[in-house]
């Protein structure tokens, strides 16, 4: 084990203390921080007046770098010690692509490890893994992880790899206990074996992992109740590793304040949030900064956090992270925002439903809401159609144009996705 767990909040104060110092002392070598951080004093970085004194750091100004000189502006490390490349999520915009040093992904190995522990999986697990494998990291450092804990895993990877029909034929001949995969994606395997007639509750498996997706409660409650299996989830991003995971109690996300220093800010002052406040996301990553010294980095999300009561669990030390979505993620028709998730929630919540895909669109010059929605089996389409008129309408202020697709079509638009993303602007293409 690379990093062993702190054995105290006490020890893990004193860990980010002489970590945050390192982390300042590397941003301070890229070009990009370049009389940014000269009137940081390093040895009062714990005081919190000092540390925020550290701009924030969005990824807009990262995109503003001129592809060519990326790697030589905003990166450290020589390219010997380089080891791969990992892809940005690029859910909120054009993806980037951070190189990541050997050191680096020794301590990334030891991040996914723990998620593994977190949900009591071990060698008499088998692993059916669909997250995307290639330079969106997740898929292949949980499986090379499962490989090194003696956990046997399928590398099928997402759809766009692995079709889903063949997927579903592996779940049943390889009968894994955990299924690991994009939220997004599970529903569509799901969706799919039921318009095949095979029972995906009473398959063998028993725990589902996902991540790289937000997770609501009707989305859970979906997942769990399509696969009869239990959802964990977990959190991390590609500027730093995984970073926390959900545990048995399911209380919140465990986040590995090790690896790395959170802040919780309010969005519009930056001022520092207390517990069970909800606010802007902020990291510093601790030990995965060997190439990219991200520094106080603005991640989109809106969290709250909490202290756990401290147990004989080593991972209560920790504190527990709730998200409560991405500030990105809606867009307004006439005049009226729909949020996307809370839209998703609405229509998964639907028992009639099996797909669906929301556009805004320009029509003769107005706004309008097209709808494309698949129905399950058995369905009236028609009657079903009206009910979500009138949900949409009396939800969300605005009628929408709803049209049926063949059942399938939205999921194998779907499958070519690395995330599955249901919401499109298509009014500047009219």
């Amino acid at each position: 084990m690379v990093l062993p767990l702190p054995k105290s909040r006490e020890a893990l104060a004193e860990l980010q203390s002489e970590r945050k110092r390192r982390a300042v002392e590397h941003a301070r070598r890229a070009p990009f921080f370049k009389g940014k951080l000269d009137h940081i004093n390093l040895d009062r970085l714990d005081d919190m007046d000092e540390w925020r004194k550290i701009p924030l750091l969005e990824k807009d100004a990262l995109r503003a770098i001129p592809n060519d000189r990326f790697f030589e502006q905003f990166c450290i490390a020589p390219q010997s010690e380089i080891s791969e490349f990992w892809r940005s999520g690029g859910s909120t915009g054009k993806p980037l692509f951070y190189p990541r040093t050997f050191e680096d992904i020794a301590y990334a190995t030891e991040a996914f490890r723990r998620s593994f522990e977190m949900v009591g999986a071990g060698a008499d697990d088998i692993a059916h893994n669909s997250f995307p494998l290639g330079i969106h990291p997740a898929g292949h450092m949980w499986a090379r992880t499962a490989e090194k804990m003696k956990i046997a895993v399928n590398w099928a990877g997402s759809g766009t790899g692995t079709p889903s029909t063949i997927q579903l034929q592996l779940l049943g001949l390889m009968r894994p206990t955990i299924w690991m995969g994009m939220p997004g994606y599970g529903l569509h395997l799901a969706n799919l074996a039921e318009t095949q007639g095979i029972d995906l509750a009473g398959s063998t498996v028993e725990k589902i992992m996902t991540s790289a997706e937000p997770l609501s409660a009707v989305k859970r409650e979906k997942l769990e109740r399509t696969w009869g299996a239990e959802v964990f989830d977990s959190f991390g991003m590609t500027e730093c590793s995984l970073m926390g995971c959900e545990s048995t109690d399911h209380e919140g996300q465990v986040l590995y304040t090790d690896f790395a220093f959170i802040e919780v800010i309010d969005e519009e002052t930056h001022e520092p949030l207390g517990p069970d406040e909800e606010g802007l996301l902020v990291v510093t990553t601790l030990f995965t900064n060997n190439a990219t010294p991200f520094l106080r980095w603005s991640s989109g999300d809106i969290v709250s956090w909490r202290w756990p009561e401290l147990t004989d669990d080593p991972y209560s030390v920790f504190p527990l992270v709730r998200h409560a979505h991405r500030t990105a993620g809606f867009f307004k028709v006439r005049g009226v925002n729909i949020a996307h998730e809370e839209f998703e929630d609405m229509m998964l919540a639907r028992d009639d439903v099996a797909e669906f895909k929301c556009e805004a669109v320009n029509d003769g010059g107005a706004d309008a809401l097209r709808l494309s929605v698949e129905f399950k089996q058995g369905i009236e389409a028609s009657e079903a159609s009206a009910a979500i008129t009138e949900q949409v309408k009396s939800t969300f202020e605005v009628t929408p144009d709803i049209t049926m697709p063949e059942r399938g079509t939205l999921g194998a638009e779907y499958e070519k996705m690395i995330k599955t993303n249901r919401f499109y602007d298509r009014r500047s293409e009219t």
